[in-house]
């Protein structure tokens, strides 16, 4: 099957590389902010390693996960309502780039400043995931939905490594100059915001809005009551419900991760700031394989198979890190869980493609991100609590996160996918 016969009637080559242009665009933010170096900034310099530090830091996230969960869903609404989805992620983009750069402002002890950024960068960022993820269903074809998306991801880890690839150059120069993390970092944040809207730019040139209008669809009143609204009409969707739940435990584990790798390597096994920006970039290039691989794998051997082993390969992830001491045995970790988050992100949102029904796109990818936010506040959230109360065990917060992903298995093993995708495609 060649690469046309994966699309849909009318969408053109230029416009999967423009989507997947976004991809690129915002994983330098979860690379460099969220993973690589403002966390550990934060956590080591800002805060300057106070017991409460990895709490306030993931306690800042949960806080712009819960803003998103209880928001995207509406502003998703509205965008299939008039058609506006390029619209509505121009919009957003531009918030995310401004509020990355202002990260620039943030020095040692300045908390509630930083806070406040990235608080504000990060919920952008989360409705920027959301608006590109709803686009999925309107380019590739079901039998194509794996692969496409699997591109869109490795894109994406490509994007990431480039992003971290120039801070960890500018970062090895500064400290060469004897330079202290309250001057180089501030540089990065620059460079990821710039990155960021330079390749925005390009899924905006080429990218198309293929969706019709629907002005006659009665509007909720309020944010709370569209969100009630599009729960209770989802419902009916028994299998993307399943697949939800599934995705709430799973995805706490992948934000963990996420959230998290760089300060556990820093804090736990003693990894220098450098080392961990370099473990950061295998960790892309890992995933980027594992996006490719599983992206063709899963429409061959099936979607929620291809899940499951992936998430198997977290569970033995955890259970590495939490036991070893050596970063050599840290670097292996690291790497399968770079595997493991390039397959499992590309098959849950391909997956959750096929089963969300074809004409309210970005509002039930809105839901979807209800569900990945909720994860991303359980997590990372339950890990720094495990921290706050053990003083400082992140041995076993590491550990426990194996649950997330044994019962994210069991949450996948009722879906069936031809089911759900025959009802959301109106079949049955």
């Amino acid at each position: 099957m060649s690469f046309n016969d994966l699309l849909n009637p009318g969408v053109k080559r230029r416009e999967v590389f423009g989507w997947a242009m976004y991809d690129f665009a915002n994983s330098g933010y979860t690379t460099v902010v969220i993973t690589a170096v403002f966390a550990a900034y934060f956590v080591g310099a800002v805060a300057d390693k106070a017991d409460w530090a990895t709490l306030a830091w993931t306690s800042a996230l949960s806080l712009s996960y819960a803003i998103v969960m209880f928001t995207m869903p509406a502003m998703g609404a509205w965008a299939d309502r008039h058609a506006a989805k390029k619209k509505l992620l121009m919009l957003v983009t531009v918030a995310c780039v401004v509020s990355t750069a202002a990260l620039s402002w943030v020095g040692p002890g300045q908390v509630t400043l930083a806070i406040i950024c990235i608080v504000i960068s990060n919920t952008f960022y989360s409705y920027g995931e959301s608006l590109t993820a709803s686009f999925l269903p309107e380019l590739a074809k079901p039998e194509g939905m794996g692969r496409i998306s699997g591109w869109g991801w490795a894109w994406g880890y490509l994007g990431g490594m480039l992003s971290l690839g120039i801070c960890l150059a500018y970062v090895l120069w500064a400290q060469a100059q004897g330079q202290t993390a309250g001057q180089f970092v501030p540089v990065t944040m620059w460079v990821t915001a710039g990155i960021y809207a330079l390749a925005a730019t390009l899924t905006f040139v080429f990218l198309k809005e293929h969706a019709q209008p629907q002005l006659s669809r009665e509007r909720a009143a309020s944010q709370w009551q569209q969100l009630r609204q599009t729960f209770q009409e989802a419902k009916a969707y028994k299998d993307f419900m399943q697949l939800m739940a599934c995705a709430v435990a799973y995805q706490g584990g992948v934000a963990v991760a996420i959230t998290l790798a760089a300060i556990y390597a820093e804090q736990v096994i003693g990894f220098q700031p450098q080392e961990t920006m370099m473990l950061i970039f295998v960790l892309n290039i890992a995933a980027l394989v594992g996006a490719l691989v599983f992206g063709y794998a899963q429409d061959k051997i099936g979607h929620k198979l291809a899940l499951s082993l992936t998430l198997l390969g977290w569970s033995i992830t955890c259970i590495m890190a939490a036991l070893t001491s050596s970063k050599e045995v840290f670097w292996w970790a690291a790497a399968l869980a770079g595997v493991c988050m390039g397959s499992s992100q590309s098959t849950g949102r391909a997956m959750a493609g096929m089963l969300i029904p074809t004409h309210r796109l970005a509002e039930f990818f809105g839901l979807w991100t209800f569900a990945i936010r909720l994860a991303s506040i359980v997590g990372p959230l339950g890990y720094g609590l495990i921290t706050w109360l053990t003083d400082g065990n992140q041995r076993l917060a590491i550990a426990s996160t194996t649950l997330l992903f044994v019962v994210g298995w069991l949450l996948l093993l009722p879906v069936n996918v031809q089911r759900g995708q025959r009802q959301a495609s109106g079949l049955s």
